[in-house]
């Protein structure tokens, strides 16, 4: 199945034999070049990425000339960068692509994973048509058949078990339409089962950085880091995760002669353009940040003022922090103080750092407090809310960013409302459906308004005792929209979770590794959705900018999208007419731009009330207007604008709000961008308050701090005389009997933040952010050793969080690190075990190991062993290994001798699936699906542990055992 690579000589003549000639000299233009070159589908930048035995003429069907071509633009289907794909379509088939040269974020370039997204839509190895598992073997049936009988399978389970025993598991590959309708789906089915990536990549970040200042978010944007004069990056490696994002962080480093600084256990690609490297212990992120704010507070470098006007219990970090002197961190990180105190050097004199994270960060059993201690040092620095500064945290798919604003999460409804009566009222009013039909719904008003089960854990609810679990009923049926099941940790016992079910349905381009697995032979069922491109809708980058990606080809083969799918599911299920009754359908098709029109209608929280279609679209047209590196447009019909519109975008699209470059900007007018640190968290904490003091946005009437605006804030400041009759008459009609207490966020005619923003300031108040966290199991964020700890010695004196119920479900951290140590894991299981990306492969991997030109760079799973360890072992580059997991698990891979990982330490990606624990499943993926490249998945070896706020899993750290194989 795999290509042969190619030798690196070049073919005779080499590639400018092949170029055209023009009037005696050499001469072409882009477009010329990537025709004659073979190129065209890869586009230019492609060739950054390949070496000289790589490249080879595309095989692309001939191009009839005098055909009328088409440009459509859309959005890169994987990571989160947002860059423009630009399509040439031909009698509706797509022919060529290239980057988009006009867009601000990307200014011409792909990564290799984009220059070949064209390919998806070629779909050799895609799901062609419905599937049905029988006796264990793949059969086609037809729509109305899968519908009929899935549909059949779900009520059954409703009516036996409760609408609770089944989870809704969707994709952050959506668009934001399809993120929206899956939670409205859930909702109208009656349930808070409904999760996404999110769970497995950044729930830690949102539920750290919302809690510290407001908003779950990248503070600033991938241009705007051109502005930093120092980056800091830890736990993540973007040359290989986000490449196109690397491009505004080297014109930061030469441009500004900044400091960059990569913190990290792995030497990565990141690392090689790093200033500084610092290697640490996996787990130990903590320390490590408080080793450098040791080192600040110890020279007086923290922003004195700063923290006075805007930080709130900053005392108590200085008094964590004091416990970390250089010896301790070096003794439990391996950092040298001497190290720690030239980041922090270079951070407190190169003044505005940015801070940079990823996944390396965020998926530990302390994510939340690793993000919260990264918030923190930008605090003490004053490094947030300035251009040049911020929190900038490199989201993974293409839209994890917008399908967690639209409440794809087990915790909240749409645009982070949380799941109070008040909130489930607020949408019920949105979607003009009585409240108590929707309660009707539920299982229990307990039920509605408690947090489902997450994706880290559902198969646990599918085997749990009735005592372990906080629902009716297990899980019995499980429907997978857009997701992997590679991607979550614990695989052996994911695989026993998926054998207890009464239901599978797989909605997905490609089979993924649930429908790939020997355990279930019957009532399974793979649904062929449509990729990205053949589809319309908005997708949201890291920096909260808004695209809307054109539909570039009709849906290939029997492949239908997510808006047709989950309305013939619910017409089926019998709540099509209420959940669309203010969304247009066509036929049996839902008209995107009224999703997204209705989500202006009630994602009044996050500011998305100013992003109509009409203005995405425009913002797509007219690309080439955008500053590089302010992303404001500087001249045409959008002028002042910032590309995509970042939220919060306040207000009517007819106020024209600009859109919000940088989360917190006090130095900017709220109309022209700016804002404050929101007023969550009430007004006053210990006898201290919680707003702001002597600080305020631009322009602000009100030049003190101030809390959220409601009723009775306009009416004690006298401007309740300022609301119109309509808007008064619809706060009245919320209110009820006590209009004072409905606020900006649920005002649905928002009149309270039009003359909020009359008056110059922030509709969410201008308050302080937390330092200390009162509402998190750890107020202050503390050191924990990982479950699964090398450093026995360590664990008694850093001893993961006491057990607990959450999410449904037992969290069981402490109980398994105390019986890890009983077992003498150490001992047994000597390495510690990381996982990361790799440039050429995207998520769980199917797609991407599915695109033969993504699949000839990358044709084995590997684990990165140092040289030191391998010649202990007596393994030599290249050879197979067993690597073992102390929960039973083991993987049969491939090893790669190198230096980039310290000793006692493993990397493996995890991308791969298709193999378990040495055996071939090919023959298990549906008949001419399976994907070019399989592998082992490195979460067959990943073990328990789970973040106490969110459920992030632990795939950073862990315990493993190498032996030659």
């Amino acid at each position: 199945m795999l290509k042969k690579r190619r030798s690196g000589t070049s073919a005779p003549g080499g590639l400018t034999a092949t170029l055209p000639m023009d009037g005696g000299r050499r001469g072409l233009n882009r477009r010329s070049f990537l025709q004659a070159s073979g190129l065209a589908t890869a586009g230019l930048s492609g060739l950054g990425g390949l070496s000289a035995g790589v490249v080879r003429k595309a095989e692309a069907a001939p191009i009839a000339e005098g055909t009328p071509k088409e440009l459509k633009k859309s959005v890169c289907s994987h990571c989160s960068v947002g860059c423009t794909v630009v399509a040439e379509v031909q009698d509706g088939v797509w022919v060529q692509q290239e980057p988009g040269w006009d867009s601000p974020i990307n200014q011409g370039t792909h990564c290799a994973k984009g220059a070949s997204v064209r390919e998806l839509v070629k779909g050799e190895r895609r799901v062609k048509y419905p599937l049905k598992l029988v006796d264990g073997e793949w059969q086609r049936v037809s729509w109305d058949q899968a519908i009929e009988e899935i549909g059949d399978k779900l009520l059954a389970i409703r009516a036996t078990y409760g609408p609770d025993s089944v989870f809704w598991l969707g994709s952050a590959k959506f668009t934001n339409e399809a993120a929206y309708l899956l939670r409205k789906f859930a909702a109208f089915w009656g349930t808070n089962n409904v999760d996404h990536q999110a769970r497995i990549c950044h729930s830690t970040t949102v539920a750290g950085v919302a809690n510290t200042w407001g908003y779950g978010a990248m503070t600033n944007s991938y241009n705007d880091i051109q502005h930093s004069n120092c980056l800091v990056i830890i736990g993540g490696n973007p040359a290989e995760a986000h490449p196109v994002a690397m491009q505004h962080m080297l014109r930061a480093k030469e441009r500004n002669r900044a400091p960059f600084i990569v913190i990290d256990p792995r030497f990565t690609r990141t690392a090689a353009h790093a200033t500084d490297f610092v290697r640490l212990r996996p787990g130990t992120d903590i320390p490590v940040v408080w080793g450098i704010l040791w080192h600040i507070f110890a020279n007086g470098w923290e922003d004195k003022e700063y923290i006075a006007e805007r930080v709130h219990g900053m005392d108590a970090i200085r008094a964590e922090v004091a416990k970390w002197t250089p010896d301790v961190v070096e003794e439990v990180s391996g950092v040298p103080g001497e190290q720690l105190l030239q980041v922090a050097r270079q951070m407190a004199e190169n003044r505005p750092a940015t801070l940079i994270w990823c996944m390396g960060a965020t998926q530990k059993t302390v994510g939340t407090a690793n993000v919260r201690a990264f918030s923190i040092l930008q605090l003490a620095l004053g490094n947030i809310g300035v251009p040049g500064g911020g929190a900038n945290i490199y989201r993974g798919h293409s839209n994890v960013q917008g399908a967690t604003d639209m409440g794809l999460d087990v915790s909240t409804l749409p645009s982070y409302y949380g799941l109070s009566e008040a909130a489930w009222r607020h949408f019920s009013r949105v979607w003009d459906v009585p409240y108590e039909t929707m309660l009707d719904r539920f299982a229990s008003k307990e039920l509605m308004e408690a947090k489902g089960i997450p994706t880290t854990r559902w198969f646990d609810a599918a085997v749990a005792e009735p005592e372990d679990l906080d629902q009716p009923h297990p899980i019995r049926g499980v429907v997978v929209m857009g997701h992997g099941g590679n991607t979550v940790t614990r695989m052996p016992d994911m695989l026993e979770g998926l054998a207890q079910l009464d239901l599978l349905v797989v909605v997905d381009p490609h089979p993924t590794t649930f429908a790939a697995i020997r355990q279930r032979r019957n009532n399974s069922y793979i649904l062929p959705a449509c990729t990205q491109y053949e589809m319309d809708g908005s997708r949201v980058a890291s920096n909260r900018s808004v695209q809307w990606g054109q539909k570039v080809v009709e849906p290939i083969f029997e492949s239908r999208d997510d808006y047709r799918t989950m309305y013939l599911l619910a017409r089926k299920l019998g709540f099509a007419d209420e959940m669309f009754k203010h969304i247009g359908v066509n036929d049996t098709q839902p008209v995107a731009e009224d999703i997204l029109r209705e989500i202006n209608r009630g994602c009044i929280s996050t500011g998305y009330t100013g992003i109509s279609p009409e203005r995405l679209k425009m913002h797509m047209k007219y690309q080439h207007t955008f500053d590089r590196i302010t992303m404001q447009a500087t001249e045409g019909p959008l002028k002042g604008e910032y590309f995509g519109l970042p939220w919060p975008c306040w207000g009517y699209p007819e106020w024209k709000h600009p859109g919000s470059p940088v989360l917190y900007d006090t130095s900017k007018h709220v109309m022209e961008g700016g804002g404050t640190f929101r007023a969550r968290f009430g007004v006053e904490r210990d006898g201290e308050t919680l707003l702001a003091e002597g600080s305020f946005s631009k322009g602000s009437e009100i030049r003190d701090g101030y809390p959220e605006f409601t009723m009775a804030v306009l009416k004690k400041l006298g401007w309740d005389k300022e609301l119109t009759p309509d808007e008064r008459r619809v706060i009245e009609e919320i209110g009820g009997d006590d209009i004072d207490s409905v606020s900006w966020a649920n005002d649905l005619s928002m009149g309270i933040i039009r003359v909020a923003l009359r008056h110059g300031c922030v509709p969410y108040g201008n308050a302080k952010a937390r330092s200390v966290a009162w509402n998190l199991p750890d107020p202050v964020p503390i050191h924990r050793e990982p479950v699964y700890s090398p450093r026995p010695e360590l664990v008694r004196q850093f001893p993961a969080i006491e057990d607990r119920r959450e999410f449904r479900l037992p969290h069981l951290n402490r109980s398994v690190q105390m019986a890890m140590l009983e077992a003498d894991v150490p001992g047994q299981f000597p390495f510690i075990f990381t996982s990361g990306r790799l440039v050429e492969y995207e998520g769980g991997g199917e797609e991407t190991r599915s695109n033969p030109w993504l699949a000839e760079l990358q044709q084995s799973m590997f684990v990165e062993l140092n040289t030191h360890d391998a010649e202990r072992l007596g393994v030599r580059d290249g050879e197979h290994v067993w690597v073992h997991g102390p929960e039973e698990g083991k993987v049969y891979v491939r090893a790669l001798v190198t230096e980039r990982v310290g000793r006692g330490v493993v990397f493996m990606p995890f991308h791969f699936s298709g193999h378990w624990q040495g055996e071939d499943l090919r023959d298990a993926y549906p008949p001419g699906t399976d994907p070019i490249v399989l592998g082992e998945p490195c979460n067959g070896i990943t073990t328990y542990g789970y973040d106490p706020v969110t459920y992030m899993q632990e795939t950073k750290v862990t315990l493993c055992r190498v032996e030659k194989a």
